[in-house]
C-alpha cells in the first residue's frame, strides 16, 4: 500500500463521526419546515393575506413609513408596530413575523406572499439608515422592488 492510499483512508474517519451529528440536524430542519412553514404558508394564502409590514415609532422612519408606504399597501395587509410588541398576542401575524423575519434588520420590514411561491422579505432598515446619511439610492431601489412585486 502506498502513502497516498493510506492517507485517503485516514481522512475518511471524520465523515463517519460527523454524519451522526448532521443527520439529526437535517431531520430537525426538515420536520420544522413540514410542521411550521408549510401550514403557515397555506394559512396565509387561504386568508388572502398579501403583505405583512413591520415598523416602529422610530423618529428616523415612522413618518416616512406612515406617509409613503402604508397608504400604498393593499387590502389584507397586516401592519405591525414593533414599538407596541408588548401588546402583541401569539397569532398568525406574530408567528409569521418571527418565522420569516429572522433576527436581524427586521424593522422596518415588508414580507410579500404570493400563492405557491416563497415569501419575499424586504428589509428597509439599512436603506433607511443610508438615507439619514444622505444616500437615498438603496431606499429608492428597495421601495421600487417592493411596490413592483406588490403590483404583480
Amino acid at each position: 500500500m502506498d502513502r497516498n492510499t493510506k492517507k485517503k483512508k485516514d481522512n475518511s474517519w471524520p465523515a463517519v463521526l460527523v454524519l451522526p451529528i448532521l443527520i439529526p440536524i437535517f431531520l430537525y430542519v426538515a420536520i420544522k419546515y413540514i410542521i411550521i412553514t408549510i401550514p403557515l404558508y397555506i394559512t396565509i394564502w387561504l386568508k388572502g393575506i398579501r403583505v405583512f409590514y413591520v415598523y416602529s415609532n422610530s423618529p428616523h422612519w415612522q413618518e416616512r413609513v406612515e406617509k409613503e408606504i402604508i397608504p400604498k399597501l393593499p387590502d389584507k395587509t397586516i401592519i405591525m408596530n414593533w414599538s407596541e410588541r408588548s401588546k402583541w398576542q401569539r397569532n398568525l401575524a406574530t408567528t409569521a413575523f418571527f418565522h420569516f423575519g429572522g433576527s436581524q434588520e427586521y424593522n422596518p420590514m415588508g414580507i410579500i406572499f404570493r400563492p405557491f411561491r416563497k415569501a419575499k422579505v424586504f428589509r428597509f432598515y439599512q436603506p433607511l439608515k443610508d438615507l439619514q446619511h444622505g444616500k437615498p439610492e438603496a431606499l429608492l431601489k428597495i421601495e421600487t422592488e417592493f411596490f413592483q412585486m406588490l403590483n404583480k
